[in-house]
């Protein structure tokens, strides 16, 4: 998947900012009402904290919900498009855009931050999950949804996150354990079941609260969707 083209972001504004009836046009309003970078979100504790950090932000839906609770968050991706668009959106609260309904055909978007964010508290930076600045650390809360089975070795950042959280802090790991060769080297996949490994990676310094099971998708047209189960955990730094 090409994060820099113009057709993922639209589909990813879509999937973080679209309404219920376009996410899904069809008879499923079930899956048109999934709202996966709030519901991810809402595993963290209601309580208000000082500085959050959202991995692997996108376009930046999550890092928003973030700041309802948050003075600072900082929002991280790879993708300077993703970036781009995200602080677009930081200083206009919205954003026009378009996406597929087929072949050619194009309709109106338009992308407009989660109502309660509080956008002076958000701030957007390109940049790689596997090397964060070493001044990155010690954050009350760290948010990473669907970004493991993305890297190309997972279990780098899994190392670092006991230095990036706060003792007593939280963390929010989402992931469909998508393993593929063109993101990840198959010599860095899990040996074992995926769940059992992330676990194994973060029970010396994390303690397990609470995970469950979250659906996601993502329009691609109006007849074609990506569908995907994402295990979502919800740690508290030891």
């Amino acid at each position: 998947m090409d994060y820099e083209s113009e057709k993922v972001l639209s589909d990813y504004l879509m999937m973080h900012y679209g309404k219920h009836e376009e996410r899904m046009p069809w008879g499923f309003s079930k899956l048109g009402a999934l709202d996966f970078p709030a519901q991810t979100v809402s595993y963290f504790t209601q309580k208000h904290v000082a500085m959050s950090l959202d991995l692997g932000c996108a376009v930046g839906a999550s890092t928003f919900h973030m700041s309802k609770l948050s003075s600072k968050v900082i929002g991280i991706d790879f993708s300077q498009l993703f970036i781009d668009t995200a602080n677009e959106l930081k200083e206009n609260g919205k954003k026009a855009y378009q996406y597929q309904e087929e072949g050619n055909k194009f309709i109106p978007g338009l992308a407009e931050i989660p109502e309660g964010s509080v956008a002076g508290n958000v701030s957007f930076a390109q940049g790689d999950a596997m090397n964060l600045p070493d001044g990155f650390k010690g954050f009350d809360r760290v948010h990473a949804a669907n970004l493991i089975c993305r890297l190309p070795e997972p279990m780098k950042l899994i190392e670092r996150l006991p230095s990036l959280v706060k003792q007593g802090g939280e963390l929010v790991l989402a992931t469909p354990f998508s393993w593929l060769a063109e993101y990840t080297p198959e010599e860095n996949w899990p040996k074992e079941d995926s769940w059992e490994w992330l676990q194994a990676g973060l029970s010396e310094h994390f303690e397990l609260i609470h995970h469950s099971d979250e659906i996601f998708t993502i329009r691609e047209h109006v007849r074609k969707f990506q569908l995907g189960v994402s295990k979502v955990s919800h740690w508290r730094r030891k």
